[in-house]
């Protein structure tokens, strides 16, 4: 569920592109409605980063139950959790503590789930410690970066204007910055965010663009870069505020974190959104790493 869920979509899109028969459900979903799709010989990656997320453990205990089980792998922060306790291995972020929305935490699921994936598809263990290390390595050095840049968050707050609508589009592995941009921006600031896959805003929530639309569109993707950047164009076209974000890329308006390795691209590539979240946060006189009604573990599904 949340960030948890938002840092599954680089390792599932990278794990289908290398053919595997990779899906990903919040477990909300899982718990209620498809359970039964789950079997013996089946691998089922839960993610928490508390490891007590209601729904998640839920998931684990029901199937635990069943005679014909799938093996259950826990990834979270937490190995004493009541998840960790009914899963058939863990794997620990080692993020630290993290009471508010989550940012390192995040970062620290894209890297094991990440591992994960590579495992799956066949990489040994010393390739992929080495592959992540250099990508985690990149990735950090492009974080500093970008917050090495003075004006970075009060740039991102005169592009924004206080515009009434604001979404965040990206596709593939960079839906993972995407959607938990969005959730940053609802959960520090309580404005109203919807992060989109970018072809679906074409059907339909195009007729959002205008002068009252402040669109970050991600085009960290390479296969679909260019369309992304067209859309943004489009956009820009239409009257509304666009800022770009991508990897390696030269483009009007655009923030390039730089080349990066795929699995760990959004949590460079987030980083816009959770400056923007943090300033007007402050603007608004809240507190960006503290709920208001929320809270990070939830025990009611």
């Amino acid at each position: 569920m949340g960030s948890s869920y938002d840092a599954c979509y680089p390792a599932v899109t990278a794990l289908a592109r290398d053919g595997v028969a990779a899906v990903m459900t919040d477990t909300a979903e899982l718990l209620h409605f498809r359970l039964p799709m789950l079997h013996a010989g089946d691998d089922l990656i839960l993610v928490s980063q508390s490891g007590e997320s209601a729904e998640t453990v839920r998931v684990a205990e029901q199937l635990q139950s069943r005679g014909d089980a799938p093996r259950i792998v826990a990834v979270t922060n937490d190995p004493d959790s009541s998840l960790a306790r009914v899963a058939d291995l863990t794997l620990q972020t080692l993020a630290g503590e993290e009471t508010g929305p989550s940012t390192m935490t995040f970062a620290a699921a894209l890297v094991v789930i990440g591992a994960s994936a590579l495992a799956i598809a066949g990489v040994r263990a010393d390739e992929v410690a080495e592959r992540l290390q250099i990508d985690a390595e990149m990735t950090a050095a492009a974080i500093d970066d970008l917050l090495a840049r003075g004006t970075l968050a009060d740039d991102l707050v005169t592009w924004h204007g206080g515009r009434a609508t604001t979404v965040i589009l990206a596709r593939g592995g960079a839906r993972a910055a995407a959607e938990m941009g969005a959730l940053t921006l609802k959960e520090a600031v309580g404005m109203p965010v919807e992060a989109l896959q970018t072809a679906q805003f074409r059907h339909g929530p195009l007729e959002l663009a205008g002068p009252g639309l402040a669109a970050m569109v991600i085009a960290t993707e390479p296969e679909t870069c260019e369309l992304d950047l067209g859309i943004a164009d489009e956009l820009r076209r239409l009257g509304a505020a666009v800022w770009t974000v991508t990897a390696g890329v030269s483009a009007t308006g655009a923030t390039d974190v730089g080349p990066l390795g795929r699995l760990l691209s959004p949590a460079a590539a987030i980083v816009p959104a959770q400056l923007l979240a943090w300033r007007l946060a402050v603007l608004a006189g809240r507190e960006p790493g503290a709920y208001v009604h929320a809270a990070k573990v939830t025990t009611r599904e």
